[in-house]
């Protein structure tokens, strides 16, 4: 069973996403926040594998939130839910370690996908945001002349590249290849040089055109 804690201040979308998720079989709802102080409480005590979160929450704002629970509660993966596709809003998101970012006009069909995809380690975007993301990478690609350098990679920075892009951290990133923090954190540094990014964003976006991510 996937646990899911949904947090969300407008009673009338928390009660449609808790009636979705409710249609599962595999999901259980595990508990419900109305604010973002109550959704870290609730995540860092029922420990779920999966918060689904507005992004515009009264008292503790989603992003900030999901920054607070990345250190407080790292094995929940965190889905918010927001009205905006603005880049620099999904660059706060995705760098606050966010796995999941959804609009909320099509969350209805995408967000059962969305919890699975990311209770399973992986990332999960709106089409509209995947798109975005690749697109904005490739404008900057094409302004400021860069190669596609992906050949240049070793095996072990392609290794950390995708683990990175669905969303793992450096900790998580050291523990699965079984390497130290120190050595996952040079490999990070020398493939984003070598590809010329510069944040999680941008990496998601490259392993996304690269077909490393779905």
């Amino acid at each position: 069973m996937i646990r899911t804690v949904v947090a969300d201040d407008h009673d009338v979308v928390r009660k449609g996403v808790l009636y979705l998720l409710s249609q599962e079989a595999d999901i259980e709802v595990a508990g419900e926040a109305s604010d973002g102080r109550e959704a870290v409480r609730l995540v860092e005590s029922l420990k779920p594998h999966v918060l689904i979160m507005d992004i515009a929450m009264p008292q503790l704002n989603g992003i900030d939130a999901a920054a607070q629970l990345a250190a407080a509660a790292p094995g929940t993966a965190i889905i918010l839910l927001s009205m905006y596709s603005e880049e620099e809003v999904m660059i706060r998101a995705l760098n606050a370690g966010v796995r999941g970012y959804l609009l909320k006009d099509s969350a209805e069909a995408d967000l059962i996908r969305a919890v699975r995809a990311v209770a399973s380690g992986k990332t999960y975007f709106s089409p509209e945001i995947s798109h975005l993301l690749v697109e904005d990478y490739m404008r900057r690609l094409q302004s400021e002349g860069m190669q596609d350098s992906y050949r240049l990679l070793t095996d072990r920075e392609r290794e950390v590249l995708q683990l990175l892009a669905e969303g793992k951290s450096n900790r998580d990133t050291a523990q699965l290849l079984n390497l130290s923090l120190h050595t996952v954190e040079t490999h990070r540094t020398n493939l984003m040089r070598k590809l010329g990014l510069h944040n999680i964003a941008e990496i998601v976006a490259y392993a996304m055109r690269k077909r490393i991510i779905s």
